[in-house]
């Protein structure tokens, strides 16, 4: 559908802009779809950096950061295997990534008909190398994956570069859940085992539409056979006709698990290795007797998370280590604020891990009931979806302007409408020595993740919110450490000028590639191991100690083991398997006057987010405040109705010793400590090409939305 000029215009594009997008949608209907779209745009000739510029590089050390910890993450994570042989090196990675972002941006030229300035071009990819190589800037972790690789410039799998997406269960006309109950599962279970991080709510719930009829119940009765395909596709396809048998009614499906690899067998694009079909043959049964339950009987609450939980479990095991998934219901609901209460709900207990649960708080509500829950194991978090729709940023006048707007990430750090996706990207605002030097980085970091939204997914009904919001989000991480460098005063001018340097930038690239202004920009993500790679405290949370032990696992017979011996690093079995796995020990030093989480109130940590959601970020602030469930327990409530007006999200970790045990992956330790075990380390040699496949390696998830799910 053409907007109108006045629609586009109440957006932010000039009245040339405006009519440029007109055309750009006609193109598109003309082409017939994006498939053809992107075939037409890979005749186009990739963008390359110059030689001469990446040969300065060559020999440059990285400065990954944490002693070691940020190159073994880079390299057991993010480093590809190169055409050549080995695998790549940091300067190799990024060039990957910076020409994979200027071909998009190139093919999206050639496709609509708009000017490409190759010396300009040029000049804006050498100024976001450099910002990224000296870790000014990066792309988020799966963009340093797959941009530029195979995944988007052969297959055009472009829904692999975005963090977050959100499905609601509500059926709703226009977007095929009305007529097929079954597809808001499917897009969670395809995203997942994409790596994106998915939200979804219950208000699905008791609606007509997700009656569960049972199969043979419509008068097909008897079997039919489905041989599930060993690809994404063919796993999710293989749910979606067992859900449509239960919804539907129909024939009984029977699967033929013959084409699945068998367990061991390296997995190609993501890396990892398969976990064979058991995992897929354990969902289609768990979910057949789960809906089975439900027969005649629209699902509640407590079956629509329990089915999207059971496909998380699936999808983890299944090797997709990096996804996460986020619930969201009613304040009201009983049974859904008990789902994480196993005594109550002891079906749960293996699968209920594979979501956050949050609720739709609403203003001036009764805390009490879910902060009683809280105080036990830190669900439910909270969303304000009156402030996600109606603010930008909270000192800004509210304008309304994501009144469509549905729920969030599962770290919630971004608002977002049903089936929207979302690329983030992160800066470090430590690594700057002044205003001046922060301002052109948001340009780099604005630039990469604009880029990112002009591609299309595999997913129409993505596509259609996509186009209209190109809703991005550029996040501030070591937030801890610019705090205790310059103070709160200064993050707070930073934040404001930052912001506003963002909109300027994004007003100027959309008017470049014809496309809507984003609704929404800039955001606070809890980040993981990309803070590790540069050696930054995660979004804005606190770190346990100053100086501490990280601890990471590797398979015992990795190429990286050897090295890191060798330079000193502690190196041991692994208490829980010896045979296979290898610990090793890190220190790390977080940096001068930098606060620890059992230093800084609850209160005062709640301030921060306030401060953050007031003067940057215009999506949301993804904020786990810790807190002593004695002292500071009985005060959530009241805290709440404190910030309420304040933020749009938020969620609680109740600060409980669990003693110490074998192998902590992290351990505080004394500054004594620390400065020996600094002594005992010789310079780190770590080559590329003796490095194991990203993902091959066993992991020991970070905090902060780097396992399977947020630390909730």
């Amino acid at each position: 559908r053409i907007l109108p000029h006045s629609h586009m215009l109440q957006r932010g594009l000039s009245t040339g802009a405006a009519v440029q997008c007109a055309r750009i949608v006609r193109t598109r209907l003309r082409f017939g779809g994006y498939r053809s779209l992107v075939a037409d745009a890979a005749a186009v000739e990739p963008f390359q950096l110059r030689s001469p510029f990446l040969a300065g590089f060559a020999s440059r050390r990285a400065p990954f950061g944490f002693n070691g910890l940020g190159e073994l993450v880079f390299l057991r994570t993010y480093s590809r295997e190169r055409g050549s042989g080995g695998r790549e090196t940091w300067s190799e990675t990024l060039a990957r990534v910076v020409n994979g972002t200027f071909s998009l941006q190139k093919r999206w030229s050639a496709l609509h008909g708009l000017p490409w300035d190759e010396a300009r071009a040029q000049d804006e990819a050498e100024q976001m190398f450099e910002l990224a190589f000296r870790m000014k800037f990066l792309p988020p972790g799966r963009g340093l994956w797959a941009m530029g690789s195979p995944l988007t410039e052969s297959r055009h799998l472009y829904a692999a570069l975005n963090n977050c997406a959100f499905v609601s269960t509500l059926p709703t006309p226009g977007q095929g859940a009305g007529t097929d109950p079954s597809l808001p599962f499917a897009f969670l279970m395809d995203m997942s085992m994409l790596g994106v991080g998915v939200g979804f709510d219950t208000r699905g719930a008791g609606k007509s539409e997700l009656m569960v009829r049972g199969p043979g119940s419509t008068g097909g009765g008897g079997e039919r056979t489905f041989l599930v395909p060993d690809t994404r596709e063919g796993w999710v396809t293989s749910v979606r006709e067992l859900l449509r048998s239960h919804f539907q009614g129909g024939p009984r499906v029977v699967f033929d698990y013959s084409q699945i690899r068998p367990a061991g067998a390296p997995i190609r694009g993501f890396g990892g290795v398969s976990a064979g079909g058991d995992c897929l043959r354990e969902l289609h049964e768990s979910l057949d007797a789960r809906l089975g339950q439900e027969r005649g009987r629209v699902l509640d609450s407590t079956a629509i998370v329990d089915v999207m939980n059971l496909i998380g479990r699936c999808v983890v095991a299944g090797n997709v280590r990096r996804t996460a998934e986020i619930a969201f219901g009613d304040p009201r609901d009983d049974a859904y604020l008990d789902l994480k209460n196993y005594e109550r709900n002891p079906h749960r207990a293996s699968f209920g891990w594979a979501s956050n649960n949050s609720v739709f708080a609403e203003l001036g509500m009764d805390y009490g009931p879910a902060c009683e829950r809280v105080r036990l194991n830190g669900e439910p978090g909270f969303a304000w979806l009156h402030n996600m729709r109606q603010f930008g940023r909270m000192k800004d006048p509210p304008t309304g302007a994501d009144m469509r707007a549905m729920g969030g990430n599962p770290c919630l750090e971004q608002t977002l409408e049903s089936y929207e996706l979302c690329c983030l990207v992160e800066t470090f605002p430590a690594h700057h020595n002044s205003l001046d030097d922060f301002l052109p980085t948001l340009e780099s970091a604005i630039l990469y993740a604009k880029t990112v939204a002009l591609a299309p997914t595999h997913w129409p009904v993505s596509n259609q919110v996509m186009a209209r919001n190109r809703r991005i989000g550029c996040s501030v991480t070591g937030v801890a450490q610019f705090v205790a460098q310059r103070g709160v005063g200064e993050l707070a001018r930073w934040c404001d000028a930052g912001y506003h340097r963002v909109q300027e930038v994004d007003a100027r690239l959309s008017e470049r590639f014809g496309v809507p202004r984003s609704v929404k920009t800039t955001c606070v993500k809890p980040s993981g191991t990309v803070s590790l790679l540069a050696g930054a405290t995660p979004g804005l949370h606190f770190p346990e100690s100053r100086f501490y032990v990280r601890r990471v696992r590797l398979a015992r017979d990795s190429a990286l083991v050897a090295p890191l011996r060798e330079a000193g690093y502690p190196v041991e079995p692994a208490a829980e398997d010896p045979s296979n796995t290898a610990v090793v020990e890190f220190p790390v030093d977080v940096g001068s006057g930098v606060r620890t989480a059992r230093e800084v109130s609850m209160h005062e940590q709640l301030a921060l987010a306030a401060l953050l959601q007031r003067e940057w970020a215009d999506n949301q602030v993804s904020a786990t405040v810790t807190f002593d469930p004695e002292a500071e327990g009985p005060q959530l409530a009241a805290a709440l109705d404190h910030f309420q007006y304040q933020l749009k999200g938020v969620s609680f970790l109740p600060r409980i010793d669990a003693g110490a045990f074998p192998q902590m992956p992290y351990e505080s330790i004394t500054a004594e400590e620390y400065q020996h075990r600094l002594r005992g380390l010789r310079p780190l040699e770590l080559q590329p090409h003796s490095a194991p496949a990203p993902e091959a390696e066993t992991n020991v998830p970070d905090k902060f939305c780097e396992g399977q799910a947020c630390a909730i």
